[in-house]
């Protein structure tokens, strides 16, 4: 699998955020770092996110992508929406209950010319697990399936 990268591009504070490759725990600092940021952006009207390139995504991204949508809900008064053009990836965030926090489309999202790469922050082991934990958490918190499914995950996170 491809080594994931989080790109994004911004137009009249319109933003698309592209998920490429195997995204993973790794990235959760860059992802996290970059929704503070763009959320923050007094320009900030809007916000797309593209899963078509996405080969692999784990339950950390997920949770932050939620955290995203839960945010842009509350200081926005909108839900984002999220563009998934694999069948498995469409199950998996829905699976998660995603419907309830963005417009899903199952099509191919706009190219846009100008996107480019976020560069990675690294993140300290400590920093990165309290990032895991909240993005857990901010998952079960969608469902009672994610939080029987994540349950014991979070009893070795928070005891660990």
């Amino acid at each position: 699998m491809e080594e994931g990268q989080i790109l994004a591009a911004c137009q009249d504070g319109a933003y698309v955020i592209r998920l490429t490759g195997d995204v993973r725990l790794t990235l959760c600092t860059t992802i996290d770092d970059y929704f503070q940021r763009m959320l923050d952006s007094p320009d900030f009207a809007s916000v797309w996110v593209d899963l078509c390139d996405v080969q692999g995504i784990d339950s950390t991204t997920l949770g932050l992508l939620a955290k995203l949508a839960l945010e842009v809900r509350e200081r926005y008064g909108f839900m984002p929406a999220i563009y998934s053009c694999d069948p498995g990836i469409t199950r998996l965030i829905r699976s998660m209950g995603f419907q309830r926090l963005f417009e899903i489309h199952e099509d191919v999202c706009n190219q846009l010319a100008d996107i480019h790469s976020i560069p990675v922050v690294e993140g300290s082991e400590a920093a990165v697990r309290e990032k895991v934990i909240e993005a857990h958490r901010v998952l079960m918190g969608i469902s009672d399936e994610n939080r029987a499914r994540f349950k014991d995950l979070m009893v070795a996170l928070e005891h660990g």
